[in-house]
């Protein structure tokens, strides 16, 4: 690099030093400022429920399966008439996510068949521990709707059926 390069080069950066002054910077003040987010944006995870109260989840931990960074734990146990969490069989006794180690791929969404693990555009998680960043169910789930009873419900039996639920329901009258 000769004497001329440097000659050429310094008046350009120069130049664009005296351009970007002028300018208002692009700070974002957060939390009380937040930056708005894109319609595609995978944020905090949540288990969801049926309209009954009953936990989507069923415990079968395809989304474990499908998770690529391995950050999802799922511990299933047996429903009963008297203690039920969920329609099926079974439901998520334990359900993790480590947040740190989970990459917001989306995959554990479509894995999912009963459409009971959901990244909503809300929250981008934050902690200051590694223990903080683990998501247990009890963090993940959501509240029941208002006038609804939380799981564990009593149900009669033979309420329940099947582990899915369709949708739109049936109608057995036809």
């Amino acid at each position: 690099m000769g004497l001329k390069d440097v000659l050429t080069r310094l008046p350009v950066g120069f130049l664009t030093v005296l351009k970007t002054l002028g300018r208002k910077p692009v700070t974002i003040q957060y939390p009380e400022q937040q930056k708005p987010m894109s319609a595609r944006f995978r944020g905090r995870h949540q288990l969801k429920r049926y309209e009954d109260g009953l936990e989507r989840c069923i415990g079968c931990a395809l989304c474990a399966a499908a998770c690529p960074a391995d950050a999802i734990y799922v511990e299933a146990a047996e429903n009963t008439n008297e203690a039920r969490y969920s329609p099926g069989e079974r439901y998520a006794k334990v359900y993790e996510i480590n947040m740190l180690r989970c990459i917001f791929c989306g995959y554990c969404e479509d894995a999912c068949p009963t459409n009971a693990i959901v990244l909503e555009p809300i929250e981008f998680p934050t902690g200051y521990t590694r223990e903080s960043m683990i998501y247990t169910k009890a963090m993940l789930l959501e509240p029941p709707p208002p006038g609804v009873p939380d799981t564990p419900q009593q149900t009669p039996p033979g309420k329940y059926d099947r582990a899915i639920l369709p949708f739109p329901p049936i109608d057995e009258s036809v």
